[in-house]
């Protein structure tokens, strides 16, 4: 049984349905902080597979513990953290104390394994900071973090090193990812943030179903073509195939060293404006927006190299911005009703 860690959220239920859908029996554990029970319904809509699902706080060891003794768990794939950038420069105790407790838990359950559990880490292009070069491989400059949530993601991977070299056959690959957009093709599930959204693309399409009069693009006089960020943003649905490819490579005995990193991305930038255009135009709707201050925390420009990925794992990018940014607004209306 493969364990999803925030098997509810946006990335992790796409990544259920990835697994299912290659027949990997799996289990949810969620606290449901930033997602409700109703994505099970979503799930077995698109998978035809209702997945266990157990409410749990990874802080809680105890907790933790028990979920052990009860599951035989034969892999995980990890993504519950929080994740706002903005956020988590405001609140950077609750980032430290969530994104890292957890992890710690997990990584002390496998420790005391008779058998090796494999590990996937949800880690992010964060890690790079202000990369001194673009695109971005595996190779650059780990700097320091522009935000707890960034930090947390650093130590996170530096925990997980240290503890691959201390658990014998305990192996575990970090997968960097940049922007995650859209919605599964069958509608069935797709990005739901509690409260206001923190990424762009939900907030452009609840801005177009008219829940916000209007959308805040943070600075227009970034150091780029057309003054705004530039981020790399790729289909969900590619990122989740993406984790279900590298469980598969250590379950399978193909890894070739016990701890390893890859980037996933489509290897193209595109800025907050050319992402506004996107929308515009596979919608046919004019988007209310407006210019406002910069953010704490935010980084100019960041897209990945994904050669690695591409030839290590076989993996690569199906969907265009297009396509994700349509079906991220077909989700929308549906939930919507509009």
């Amino acid at each position: 049984m493969i364990l999803v860690t925030g098997g509810l959220g946006f990335i992790g239920s796409h990544t259920v349905v990835s697994l299912q859908e290659k027949g990997h029996e799996v289990l949810i554990v969620d606290d449901l902080s930033n997602a409700t029970t109703d994505v099970l319904s979503g799930i077995k809509q698109a998978s035809g597979i209702r997945p266990a699902f157990e409410k749990l706080d990874l802080q809680d060891a105890v907790g933790v513990k028990k979920l052990f003794e009860t599951y035989s768990i034969s892999g995980i794939i990890h993504f519950a953290a929080f994740k706002a950038v903005g956020e988590s420069v405001q609140k950077p105790i609750a980032y430290y104390q969530n994104n890292l407790g957890s992890l710690l838990n997990l990584l002390a359950e496998i420790e005391k394994s008779t058998t090796p559990i494999p590990f996937i880490f949800s880690s992010s292009c964060t890690v790079y900071g202000e990369a001194d070069s673009l695109p971005i491989n595996e190779d650059a400059a780990i700097k320091a973090a522009m935000s707890p949530y960034g930090n947390t993601k650093q130590i996170g991977e530096e925990i997980i090193v240290d503890s691959v070299k201390a658990i014998k056959d305990f192996r575990a690959i970090c997968l960097r990812y940049f922007n995650p957009i859209g919605a599964h093709p069958s509608i069935a599930i797709g990005e739901l943030p509690l409260g206001r959204p923190q990424n762009l693309v939900p907030f452009i399409t609840q801005t177009a179903a008219g829940i916000f009069p209007k959308l805040t693009v943070f600075g227009n006089d970034y150091p780029t073509p057309d003054g705004t960020n530039i981020r790399d943003y790729i289909h969900v649905v590619d990122l989740a195939e993406a984790h279900v490819v590298a469980l598969e490579r250590i379950l399978t005995g193909a890894s070739n060293d016990r701890y390893e990193v890859f980037n996933l991305g489509t290897g193209k930038g595109s800025s907050v404006l050319e992402v506004i255009t996107s929308f515009e135009r596979v919608s046919g709707k004019k988007l209310a927006y407006t210019f406002g201050s910069k953010r704490e925390g935010d980084v100019v420009a960041a897209y990945a190299d994904t050669s690695k990925a591409n030839a290590v794992l076989g993996w690569k990018t199906k969907r265009s911005l297009d396509e994700a940014v349509s079906s991220a607004w077909k989700w929308e209306q549906k939930i919507r009703d509009c």
